[in-house]
């Protein structure tokens, strides 16, 4: 991480995202990865038949709850590289408020349709980060985020005929693409966005793994609604609410 926090702060504000280099190290990241799969087998162990996790895990590649089940989770969401970060776009009160791994394999080429995340979370506005535990690169699925579209509004009413959810994607003619940033990162890298920013992934064409963590944040201070996923919620900066 070359930038200074202040310059980090000040190119999310400008762009509704901001790319950080080797966040964690690789061993690191190689750790969590390793945890989440003990997750997800934990979690295929538990659970069979129509409606359970393991289907929404075997058709989505997405588990949320990491944290609730994991104390490494725990530790790794209060980590001060993140942390720091997040009180310089957030604020002095930073709040955890859930983590999911995103997973692609090499039999998932699909790409994610461009999509903002606050339809999903709706209420005060979240701050996730896109912690990259492979290599992650635009042939087998890296994140392209489009500058300034945190500032915008647009129509959430794309096609989903293509099976792959995201309920609230962006109609395509709403998204200029020639102006859309790629962002490759090597393992350890993270990208941290706003929760109206228009992002995507890049479809996985070279049939290469590529797992993501995602922890998401919140002001400690901002009236919420309850949400089902708060398991694991933790301030982990400044005060809550009282």
């Amino acid at each position: 991480m070359n930038a200074s926090i202040a310059e980090i702060a000040q190119s999310f504000a400008r762009d509704g995202f901001v790319v950080v280099p080797n966040l964690f190290s690789r061993a690191e990241v190689m750790v969590l990865k390793e945890e989440i799969q003990n997750i997800l087998h934990e979690v295929r162990q538990e659970s069979e038949g129509e409606g359970s996790q393991k289907k929404f895990v075997d058709e989505t590649g997405v588990y949320v709850g990491l944290a609730g089940r994991s104390s490494l989770f725990r530790q790794s969401v209060r980590d001060d590289r993140l942390v720091d970060i997040l009180e310089a776009i957030i604020g002095p009160n930073v709040e955890f408020l859930s983590d999911k791994v995103v997973y692609k394999d090499e039999d998932t080429h699909i790409a994610s349709p461009w999509h903002q995340d606050w339809p999903y979370w709706e209420g005060t506005h979240k701050i996730s980060v896109w912690v990259a535990l492979d290599d992650a690169t635009p042939e087998n699925g890296c994140l392209k985020l489009l500058p300034g579209s945190h500032r915008g509004s647009v129509i959430h009413d794309g096609d989903m005929s293509d099976g792959s959810g995201f309920g609230h994607r962006i109609r395509p003619e709403t998204v200029d693409e020639s102006a859309a940033v790629t962002a490759p990162l090597e393992a350890g890298g993270a990208v941290f966005f706003h929760d109206l920013t228009m992002h995507a992934s890049h479809p996985n064409t070279e049939r290469r793994e590529r797992w993501t963590w995602i922890p998401t944040y919140r002001d400690a201070q901002a009236d919420d609604p309850p949400y089902s996923f708060e398991v694991a919620n933790v301030v982990v900066r400044g005060v809550g609410r009282e």
